[in-house]
């Protein structure tokens, strides 16, 4: 381990070191959890299974997306479900002065 005194080193080192601390430890607990699930795997492998049948994960349904709720004015291709952060042409119309009603498809 590094012997260094940390009362001698500046702000903008500190926040450095700070920084690089926590991408280590963030790859270091990556790292431990792909060992793992490495071995988690082959153990079901061992078993005649795959993870995702012991975790039950082929039983989940998938969501499809949501349908799109909103297209933009000018640009037929570019439209919104409604859902989540609202996209920046969309944000850019009402500021300009149209009603969401405007741009709701069907």
């Amino acid at each position: 381990m590094a012997d260094f005194d940390l009362e001698a080193l500046s702000l903008t080192e500190l926040r450095k070191l700070h920084k690089d601390i926590a991408k280590s430890i963030s790859t270091y607990e990556d790292r431990q959890k792909a060992e793992a699930r490495a071995k988690v795997e082959a153990f079901a492998k061992d078993l005649g299974y795959s993870l995702a049948e012991l975790m039950g994960e082929d039983a989940k349904p998938k969501r499809a997306p949501a349908p799109a709720k909103y297209r933009h004015p000018e640009n037929p291709a570019l439209t919104w479900s409604g859902r989540g952060r609202k996209p920046l042409w969309f944000v850019e119309a009402l500021d300009a002065g149209k009603a969401a009603e405007d741009m709701k498809i069907g």
